[in-house]
Parts: C-alpha cells; sequence; structure tokens
C-alpha cells in the first residue's frame, strides 16, 4: 500500500510517495533484489573488459612465440630492426648494417609482415 504526501518546500508543491509494505518488513526487501544488479553489473564487465583484453593477451603470446631470426618486427618504442638473435627473454635486433640493439622479448610491439 503506498502513501502519497504533498507538501512546499520552497514554494514548490512535492510529493512523497511511501511504501507502507517495505516499512512492514523492516526495509530489508528481497536480497536477490539486492545481488542481481551486481551480478548482471559482473556479466557486463566480463563481456566488454575482461573477456577482450583475455584474448588480446593470447594473441600477443602467440605472437611472441612465434618469433623467428630473421623477422621484422616494431619494438613499443617505435624502433623498426631484423631478429638476429633470439632467447627466451632477449632479443638482438639489427637497425643497420652496423647496429644491433638487445631488448627484452616483452618489448617486441608487433611483427611486420612484408607481403605489404
Amino acid at each position: 500500500m503506498a502513501i502519497m504526501i504533498s507538501f512546499m518546500k520552497g514554494g514548490k508543491d512535492m510529493i512523497e510517495t511511501f511504501d507502507l509494505a517495505a516499512a512492514a518488513n523492516g526495509g530489508s526487501g528481497n536480497i536477490l533484489g539486492l545481488i542481481l544488479p551486481f551480478v548482471l553489473m559482473f556479466v557486463i564487465f566480463y563481456f566488454l573488459l575482461i573477456r577482450p583484453q583475455q584474448k588480446k593477451q593470447k594473441t600477443r603470446n602467440a605472437m611472441l612465440s612465434a618469433l623467428s631470426k630473421g623477422d621484422k618486427v616494431v619494438t613499443i618504442g617505435g624502433l623498426h630492426g631484423t631478429i638476429v638473435e633470439i632467447t627466451d627473454d632477449i632479443v638482438v635486433l639489427k637497425v643497420n648494417d652496423v647496429t644491433k640493439l638487445t631488448f627484452d622479448r616483452n618489448s617486441i610491439s608487433h611483427s611486420v609482415s612484408t607481403d605489404a
């Protein structure tokens, strides 16, 4: 049962509705009604944020594990080079005829395709 109360506040009519059923229950309400919005928010966050990030990370790890000698790559700093030596954690890039630079394998941003 709802009760509507009208009163003046600051020169404006204000109408308030009070739900007597919620007041009779002590205002506790249904626990499912409280938890359901949080569950829905988690599901939405999972499909919009967490799952795409996991797919992106899986693709990146596959790219890093597929690197081999002779691949042309770009580092996260924008440096272009060709891999001349590669280990589990270290990549040595040849950036010109005489310059070789050592990088962490995770500093490789992407591989450059030679098809273009």
